[in-house]
């Protein structure tokens, strides 16, 4: 493979860009920073709620009919907001309770493309896998996907905590978009995903070839998550990132476990990053474990303030039932906070050994989990020694600039595949070279092929 040495022109693609949104946005961000820092040229086409970029990375915006905007979640648009089919699409499937987001994303960013063959050298998609993809790649780009994980796992998981048959009824038809995107997973090119667990699983539930997809763990900002001097921690304060409302976060377990340390640790305390919704399954379990002060949440905070309040903890915990990579565990690493995590996904892959990085525990597991953090909380020269080995791991793997260099080894691959394949087929057939323009090679070229 000849090393691509000049400067790429990345179109980078991601449905919902805010960091609010998840590791999704997060992602988009950091990855593309380090990108054009290494000398290449990024343009985000992001739909909303759009993305945190930093100076050098363009943004275009893919405008939708933002359905699930946090003031008007389910919302009915004026006649004057429907332009074409797209638009309606996107509204007939969010009235039969689907989630049409990843497949009108992806009609409309291959629609915005089409006029734009020869600007870019390679695509880049963040997770939509919708069905617009496969036009690109039809169209004639170069096309890499990330998957952080199949979201099939979160079906499933949603399905085994549903409490009524009406509620499976609608997470069926909420995860209607995984047939299009298991379709549309096991015909693109290339897969970027972040473990070899979410390998694995994205083969077996996906039907992806194993030798398409290849490991690129995400990364931290290290010099912002770090270990900040002369921040006393408050004695047994407790840590966790975690959706109040998503089964597979584990908060369920997490304040099963909180109820059952206070008999040892009366002040214990858990702090949330994330929305408590009052009648979710963790604010039931609040009031029937009686844990009403015990527990705080927080969201919509800045990065230094999370790094600040990790500062100020003693255990962080990640109770996940299943995770693709976490990184709310390597960010807790990186701010040298002694971690209690579970063995679910590639968590295990992510955190390191038991003992030496972590302490890690099987998933759903409440027992378990109040051991190990009680463990944590009586022994100081543990968390200390656990801190500074979690916070060395992360500087050895787990940088965005490793992330980034390691990412563009894909995009390399992936180019010199297609300028051998083209070189190939011009010294049989020329004329098949000049009916398949390609935008890379062609840059002269205006319109699809």
């Amino acid at each position: 493979m000849d090393k691509i040495e000049r400067q790429l022109r990345i179109a980078f693609l991601v449905y919902r860009g805010n960091p609010q949104c998840g590791g999704q946005g997060i992602y988009t961000r950091y990855l593309t920073r380090e990108l054009v820092e290494l000398g290449h040229r990024v343009t985000v086409f992001s739909g909303p709620p759009y993305p945190i970029l930093d100076e050098g990375v363009d943004l275009v915006p893919v405008p939708s009919l933002d359905l699930y905007r946090d003031a008007d979640p389910f919302r009915t648009p004026a006649l004057s907001e429907f332009h074409d089919y797209i638009d309606w699409l996107e509204y007939g499937i969010m009235l039969t309770a689907g989630f049409p987001e990843p497949r009108t994303f992806s009609l409309r960013a291959r629609r915005m493309l089409a006029s734009r063959l020869g600007s870019f050298d390679i695509v880049h998609d963040n997770q939509s896998l919708g069905r617009g993809l496969l036009g690109m790649v039809k169209d004639g780009w170069p096309l890499v996907e990330t998957v952080h994980h199949p979201i099939t796992v979160d079906k499933e998981l949603d399905l085994s905590h549903a409490r009524s048959f009406w509620r499976k009824v609608t997470l069926r038809r909420w995860y209607g978009f995984l047939a299009m995107q298991k379709r549309v997973a096991s015909r693109l090119p290339r897969i970027i995903t972040v473990s070899n667990n979410s390998k694995v699983d994205i083969s077996n539930q996906m039907g992806v070839d194993l030798k398409k997809i290849s490991v690129v763990p995400v990364g931290v900002d290290h010099t912002v998550f770090r270990p900040l001097e002369g921040r006393v921690r408050r004695r047994a304060r407790i840590m966790t990132t975690a959706s109040a409302d998503v089964p597979m976060k584990g908060l369920v377990p997490l304040l099963e476990a909180l109820a059952k340390l206070r008999a040892e640790y009366p002040s214990v305390e858990l702090s949330v990053v994330g929305r408590l919704k009052p009648e979710s399954r963790a604010a039931v379990a609040i009031r029937r474990l009686g844990l009403d002060g015990a527990v705080s949440f927080v969201s919509g905070i800045t990065d230094h303030e999370l790094v600040e309040m990790y500062a100020e903890s003693e255990v962080a915990v990640v109770p996940s039932l299943y995770e693709g990579f976490s990184l709310p565990a390597i960010e807790a690493m990186a701010c040298g906070v002694p971690l209690v995590t579970t063995t679910g996904g590639a968590l295990p892959e992510v955190v390191g050994r038991h003992g030496h990085t972590a302490l890690l525990v099987p998933p759903n597991d409440p027992d378990a989990l109040a051991t190990a953090i009680g463990r944590l909380l009586s022994n100081a020269q543990l968390r200390d020694r656990l801190g500074r080995a979690g916070r060395q791991r992360v500087l050895n793997r787990f940088t965005w600039r490793i992330t980034a260099e390691k990412t563009l080894e894909q995009y390399e691959e992936v180019l010199g595949s297609i300028s051998h394949n083209l070189r190939s087929s011009a010294t049989t057939t020329l004329p098949a070279l000049s009916r398949h323009p390609h935008p890379v090679l062609n840059e002269a070229s205006n319109s699809p092929v």
